[in-house]
């Protein structure tokens, strides 16, 4: 494992965690109708991306071990290059539906390490 690898997990485990702390007694509703929520939200994705983006350039092997890692990427990518079209919708549902797989995954690779 390449020697930052842990930190840049730890920083995508940190950042699932607040996602899921700063959306978790909402709803689709609430979220779409606050922007502080919704920016923060974003900001966190955007840090998730970048740190599995690092990953995958410096270590291949653990980036292979995060199922669905370029999608996440291009997930971030979206958030960040299409702001503008961002369907509040559809990261509600991964929120709900792949956030928590993915905050499971990398704290199961931190605890290998």
């Amino acid at each position: 494992m390449h020697p930052k690898s842990p930190k840049w997990l730890q920083d995508i485990a940190d950042a699932c965690g607040l996602i899921r702390a700063t959306t978790r007694d909402h709803a689709l509703a609430t979220y779409e109708q606050d922007a502080v929520i919704r920016s923060a939200v974003e900001r966190n994705f955007e840090i998730i991306g970048e740190a599995l983006n690092r990953i995958r350039r410096t270590d291949p092997a653990t980036a292979a071990r995060v199922p669905e890692h370029d999608d996440i990427i291009a997930f971030r990518n979206l958030l960040i290059h299409g702001y503008d079209v961002v369907d509040h919708a559809r990261v509600w549902q991964v929120i709900q539906e792949d956030l928590p797989r993915l905050h499971e995954q990398v704290q199961r690779l931190l605890e290998e390490i």
